[in-house]
């Protein structure tokens, strides 16, 4: 896996092994980041992204190549945080990262919120409403903040309120949802 563009561009990044994780392709992950930018010009310019389920964590570190000042990553798999530390050092992110190991449906409070999030659950678990859920009650949405889900082609998500579809987009097997406040 590689870093698409911005300042790491090309730069390698480690995925965990076995079939716990599954990374996003490049070319979805590409697209995805034309789409914001496309929207929001200035969406990762100085702010905040959240990354959970992050695995590698090549949403939030592609985020903080293209001009994001800070990721927060989220996952609870011994062998994806490994992974994911491994990549924040190998890209000397260490200042503008933050790690949290835990339940992606039982977020702690915000510290301060975020005007990206990426949502990249498990397939089929019935994972996303939960976490959405989470993401709110926690104050981790920033008022003007999007929510991008990647969820498998064939699942249907319903955003709890006040989060609303804004587009879909299907990538091979995944289907990636784009929500707002």
């Amino acid at each position: 896996m590689r870093i698409i563009a911005g300042q790491h561009k090309g730069r390698q990044i480690a995925a965990p092994a076995g079939l716990e994780t599954r990374p996003t392709a490049a070319r979805a992950r590409e697209a995805l980041f034309n789409i914001l930018r496309h929207w929001q010009p200035d969406v990762l310019d100085g702010q905040r992204v959240l990354d959970i389920f992050a695995g590698s964590g090549a949403f939030g570190l592609e985020s903080l190549s293209r001009g994001a000042a800070a990721a927060v990553f989220v996952d609870n798999h011994p062998k994806a945080l490994a992974v994911l530390q491994a990549n924040i050092t190998t890209l000397k992110e260490e200042s503008r990262c933050r790690l949290i190991r835990g339940d992606a449906c039982r977020l702690p409070k915000a510290d301060q919120p975020c005007s990206l999030i990426f949502l990249d659950p498990p397939y089929r678990q019935g994972l996303v409403e939960p976490c959405l859920n989470s993401v709110l009650s926690g104050g981790w949405l920033a008022d003007e903040g999007l929510v991008v889900v990647e969820t498998a082609a064939d699942e249907v998500v319903t955003p709890p309120a006040p989060l609303t579809v804004q587009d879909q987009r299907r990538y091979g097997a995944a289907m990636v949802w784009f929500l707002t406040r």
